[in-house]
């Protein structure tokens, strides 16, 4: 029986490159993915024709417990799927044991950060040059301010760019933003912020008729958010930070991680963020947690030791 398995397995490897014209490499995937498979059945005396849904269940859930990433246990659970369709497509099974197996839960990425230190390090940068005189001291100012307001706002980069001109006509420390869904939230703005978007004012060249705190010759009429990206990617570089970690996003994640790492209370980063389900505001929780682990492995003396029981 294991003979005609494998008979099977090489009669559904030449259907895959004649009939669906599979690529070398994916066939060389699909042959050591099932062979991995008809081993794994052969210990617990069963085949590739004769496994059912419990059988590979039990091959994913080895998968898992070998370490293997969600990505991998994807891509096995994927051969398997199309092996026994070509054999039920064949009539060589009455069923296909893989139409309610369910796919391995991918884990959700934790979101990248920068430090204290390192945000601390970019807006030094921008307030050195902004304070430097000559013809591009408007678009200097300009980046201040856009960096002053997402680190003091956790704003989204579509919101920030787009924030109308009247912000700076108001008075107080808050500003109001319309976010997905035009919901509307109040955040609160830094003293470094405000006196930034005083600056940039002064200088700032626009037409009398334009209604957007950055505008733009563009066809939205503000600042793309992807030159507001590149420039930021430039800033960074001459902070000496590594330019290809760092954008918008990775600001707004800044902020978040920061006020929790501070001692802010959950709720209240959720709100400032715009978030309508806590649970994608406790991701942030995580990168608190990873970072804790991460230091007690470094520094504490056991986790040392363990490291080197000699």
């Amino acid at each position: 029986m294991a003979d005609l398995s494998r008979a099977y397995m090489e009669s559904f490897l030449e259907m895959m490159s004649a009939e669906r014209g599979a690529a070398n490499n994916t066939l060389s995937s699909y042959k050591r993915d099932l062979e991995d498979l008809h081993d794994f059945l052969v210990r617990r005396k069963k085949t590739l024709l004769t496994a059912e849904v419990e059988d590979l269940q039990r091959a994913l859930a080895h998968l898992e417990a070998q370490g293997f990433a969600a990505t991998s246990q994807a891509r096995r659970l994927s051969s398997m799927r199309q092996f026994y369709k070509f054999l039920y497509a064949e009539g060589l099974r009455e069923n296909n044991p893989t139409t309610i197996l369910d796919a391995p839960k991918k884990g959700r990425p934790l979101p990248k950060i920068m430090s204290e230190q390192e945000v601390t390090r970019l807006l030094e940068t921008a307030q050195r040059e902004a304070s430097e005189p000559g013809p591009d001291q408007p678009s200097r100012l300009r980046m201040l301010a856009l960096l002053e307001l997402l680190y003091a706002t956790g704003m989204r980069v579509s919101e920030l760019v787009s924030l109308p001109a009247k912000v700076l006509d108001q008075e107080g420390r808050f500003l109001m933003i319309r976010g997905k869904g035009d919901k509307e939230r109040l955040v609160p703005l830094s003293r470094s912020a405000i006196s930034t978007l005083q600056l940039y004012r002064a200088v700032r060249k626009t037409p009398e008729d334009s209604k957007w705190l950055f505008p733009s010759a563009g066809k939205e009429g503000y600042l793309p958010r992807q030159v507001f990206a590149r420039d930021l990617k430039g800033l960074s570089a001459r902070a000496g930070l590594k330019s290809a970690t760092i954008s918008p996003h990775v600001m707004r994640h800044a902020f978040a991680s920061h006020l929790l790492q501070n001692g802010a209370d959950l709720r209240v980063v959720q709100e400032l963020l715009g978030h309508s389900d806590i649970s994608t505001t406790q991701i942030y929780t995580h990168v608190l947690e990873e970072r804790l682990r991460q230091t007690v492995e470094t520094h504490h003396p056991l986790a040392k030791q363990a490291k080197n029981p000699d």
